[in-house]
């Protein structure tokens, strides 16, 4: 009989969803592995600009820890809202569907962004973590002036 780790990376992603939830930079941090493969997917150009300095990749469990800190100090975390629709799980592999209300601490704007989240556990550990989301909206909500986005 071989091993399925699919009841695994289940439990595992949603141990993740629920410290996620709960805000817990350093708590989060401790589900993922010391190396990580941590993508967002957004254009090249637009990571790390000081508007939105938690749009970067990542390498590592502390990095992951400084993604929660920096994404909850640019963001009302009493205007946060993050509905998960689905979480399809195969192996060590699972995709997390959902919807993300925030609104950006700087301006004011609040957003609404559709992601997909794909994550891979081994060992209990996230060793991927690749975000897709409508960085337009994201954008838009952080841009100084409201048709500053537009060429994002």
């Amino acid at each position: 009989m071989t091993y399925d780790p699919t009841p695994d990376t289940r439990a595992a992603v949603q141990e993740l969803l629920a410290r996620i939830g709960a805000g817990d930079p350093d708590r989060i941090a401790e589900l993922y592995a010391e190396d990580c493969d941590w993508r967002l997917d957004w254009p090249e150009e637009e990571h790390g600009r000081p508007d939105t300095p938690w749009i970067r990749h990542r390498a590592t469990r502390a990095d992951a820890a400084a993604h929660f800190r920096e994404l909850a100090a640019h963001h009302v975390p009493e205007k946060a809202d993050t509905g998960v629709e689905h979480v399809l799980v195969d192996g060590e592999d699972a995709v997390v569907l959902g919807v993300i209300r925030q609104t950006a601490a700087p301006t004011g704007r609040s957003y609404t962004a559709r992601f997909a989240l794909r994550l891979t556990v081994r060992e209990g550990a996230v060793v991927r973590h690749h975000v897709y989301e409508d960085s337009l909206a994201v954008a838009r909500a952080f841009a100084p002036h409201e048709g500053d986005a537009g060429a994002r």
